[in-house]
């Protein structure tokens, strides 16, 4: 295991990195106008940072009749499909995923999306841009549980502990704190509450190393008392 901080940074997706909660929100709007229903943007922010179990779920409760895997499917689809038209990255993350990559500090993708979207993503700019990716369809129980920051930690082979976790939504921030993990938050399309388990950035536009280095002095984000429990995983993947 490292001993220098952080470890790695541990990065969420949708909303963190990219900010494709409002692709997400037409695809959800579509698919249930598909049956006959009405989705508004209201409905979409319930589901931000949720498990796309999850959301398929509150999806059939508002009249699609699809099994639950065609659900997530048919919304993956449509949200790769616009990806491929525009990558929209969040102000300064792409800066600081590559400043890390210069940095030789290990870098991780941790999404509750599935992986042919976390694939394109992770691979759109040409570059390599992370050593691993943890994806919805690698993990038991999805963010609020610790174990998809939990699962990139150990195929990092690092410490938990010495990580930073940096996500957008309060399920995630949940997830990254419960793991043990230095956590920041960086509002987009939900407010986040104050509190003593993460930092709240209002972006990552002109953030460093230097930065991320400094939580550690105030180790915001380690568990305490976590009601959650790890369960089994499947395994993610370590990329090439």
């Amino acid at each position: 295991m490292t001993t220098h901080f952080p470890a790695a940074v541990l990065f969420d997706m949708d909303g963190t990195l990219v900010d494709t909660e409002p692709y997400w929100m037409k695809a959800e709007t579509e698919l249930v106008a598909d049956f006959g229903g009405v989705w508004t943007a209201e409905d979409g922010l319930t589901l931000v940072g949720s498990g796309l179990g999850n959301a398929a779920a509150i999806l059939q409760s508002r009249g699609v009749t699809l099994p639950i895997g065609e659900i997530i499917d048919r919304l993956t689809a449509r949200v790769l499909a616009q990806t491929l038209v525009d990558v929209p990255w969040r102000p300064g993350a792409l800066e600081l995923v590559h400043t890390l990559r210069d940095a030789g500090i290990p870098t991780a993708l941790v999404t509750m999306s599935m992986r042919p979207l976390a694939e394109h993503v992770a691979n759109a700019t040409g570059r390599r841009m992370f050593d691993v990716l943890v994806t919805g369809a690698d993990v038991a129980k999805p963010k609020p549980h610790p174990e998809p920051y939990e699962r990139a930690a150990a195929l990092l082979e690092v410490d938990i502990a010495e990580c930073v976790a940096i996500e957008d939504s309060i399920p995630g921030l949940a997830s990254a704190s419960a793991s043990g993990a230095a956590v920041v938050g960086v509002p987009a399309h939900v407010a986040l509450p104050e509190s003593e388990s993460w930092v709240l950035w209002p972006t990552l536009a002109g953030r460093t190393v230097d930065d991320l280095r400094a939580l550690r002095d105030s180790r915001v984000g380690v568990a305490s008392g976590s009601a959650v429990q790890a369960g089994g995983a499947e395994d993610g993947e370590a990329l090439p």
